[in-house]
């Protein structure tokens, strides 16, 4: 995932009391993530897009020792005067750093030396919450930034982990055995279209859209007026079975449904079928997935993921629609106001899009939230008054903001309190590793 770390909006002018436990929560989170894995597991970086789980495990606490402790606890000594160089990501305001496609060479430390680094942060951490009562409001900032990075990386990790795993020859399970896949779905649940009206409509960041935190990034910010005309939107994610059709009517083979870019990449590299998913042996036999379970049955309901932006713009040109733009996702979540919880997050340890139950209704709008991050045909720009955070931190958005396609909605490896309306991820075209999937508009 592109992370997006900037800003946040005004904060409390004290520190919550909240933080202390929230701290607690979420660094917990993350090595749970990396538990059922060996510690050889934490090391690999198959492609540049991949960092190395125990990576991230550092690197997520480098940026508490570096934004908080260093700056905010008298006294602090850093864990190793050589990690800020080994995990620094990609602040160029803060001294040099290894090439993001070089931290799979980092065999050194080892990982008990990184759990360490957590153990010593995380304590140093709590002493800081429990000290800091002074007005606090560019503290507070700060550290819910570092909470919502954190979570951040956590998404990374699952999504990093399942390619970690994928590249392995005896395709292994990150669960354990005991542990079973889910069953596949009976039934494909229904698909209708939905009318959201045309107009005026405000996007970006509103507390009313139900962010508890009352945190954004700033690249949600600069509130604006948009107009767009009418527009149906298909009430739920396509599915497996749905894109199956696509690859077996030729879709890969014929150049009338892509994008130039998109063909010539499709055949440079003989893309065939999404990521992850493996031909059947047989002509008719059935068609298999990778999944954190190991190799899987396609579930045949489950919207399809882990596709470029190409293949979800191919297959919707092949069935007669076209994806959204970034101001109509908005404004039709908006219109449907789904609630967050109700998505498949993170929380639910499925670590794979869910299949709607044969029986939703057809008069709802599905899936917004959770599941996949929906592919938008919207470049990745400044809104309108934008302005970049001063110093580090301002780094992580607007020197991305070139080259680059918004995504919407978050997926099952989202933590469900890090997700809004208005969140915007960013990938570039080509990436398939992350959960991106298709809604269909016209």
């Amino acid at each position: 995932m592109s992370l997006s770390l900037a800003s946040a909006p005004a904060a409390p002018a004290l520190v919550s009391a909240s933080f202390a436990e929230r701290f607690a929560a979420v660094r917990a989170q993350t090595e749970a993530l990396c538990r059922p894995l060996l510690p050889e597991d934490t090391v690999v970086q198959p492609v540049i897009d991949v960092s190395p789980p125990k990576w991230h495990l550092a690197h997520t606490t480098w940026f508490f020792e570096t934004f908080l402790l260093k700056e905010h606890l008298p006294g602090y000594e850093v864990f190793h005067p050589q990690y800020a160089y080994l995990f620094n990501s990609y602040y160029n305001s803060l001294g040099s750093r290894v090439n993001r496609a070089d931290r799979g060479t980092l065999s050194r430390p080892p990982l008990a030396d990184v759990y360490a680094y957590r153990a010593h942060v995380d304590r140093h951490m709590q002493q800081l919450l429990a000290s800091y009562t002074d007005d606090a409001a560019p503290f507070a900032e700060v550290m819910e930034l570092g909470l919502q990075h954190e979570q951040q990386h956590q998404e990374l990790l699952v999504t990093d982990i399942k390619y970690i795993l994928s590249t392995n020859p005896l395709a292994p399970s990150y669960w354990p055995a005991e542990q079973p896949a889910p069953a596949a779905s009976a039934a494909l649940p229904p698909a209708s279209w939905l009318a959201v009206p045309g107009g005026l409509g405000r996007i970006g960041y509103q507390p009313e859209a139900g962010d508890a935190a009352g945190f954004c990034f700033d690249n949600e910010q600069g509130v604006h007026t948009v107009y767009v005309e009418p527009f149906e939107v298909q009430n739920r994610l396509v599915t497996n079975a749905e894109y199956l059709a696509f690859v077996e009517a030729g879709g890969y083979q014929d150049f009338r449904y892509w994008l130039g870019e998109g063909w010539d990449l499709v055949q440079a590299e003989g893309w065939q079928a999404p990521l992850y998913w493996v031909r059947p042996e047989a002509a008719d036999g059935p068609w298999q997935r990778f999944t954190h379970h190991g190799l899987q049955p396609l579930d045949p309901a489950a919207p399809v993921t882990h596709i470029s932006f190409y293949e979800a713009d191919a297959y919707a040109h092949w069935a007669g629609a076209r994806l959204l733009t970034e101001a109509e996702w908005e404004l039709a979540a908006r219109h449907f106001a789904p609630d967050a919880a109700a998505g498949n997050f993170l929380e639910s340890q499925r670590y794979d899009p869910a299949p709607l139950p044969a029986d939703a209704a057809p008069d709802q709008c599905h899936q917004l939230l959770g599941d996949c991050w929906e592919w938008t045909y919207s470049a990745y720009h400044p809104y309108p008054g934008y302005q970049k955070a001063p110093g580090a931190l301002g780094e992580y958005n607007g020197k991305f903001m070139i080259n680059q396609l918004v995504l919407r909605g978050g997926s099952c490896a989202t933590p469900a309190s890090h997700i809004r309306l208005s969140y915007r991820n960013f990938f570039h075209a080509d990436k398939r590793w992350q959960f991106t999937g298709i809604r269909l508009a016209r």
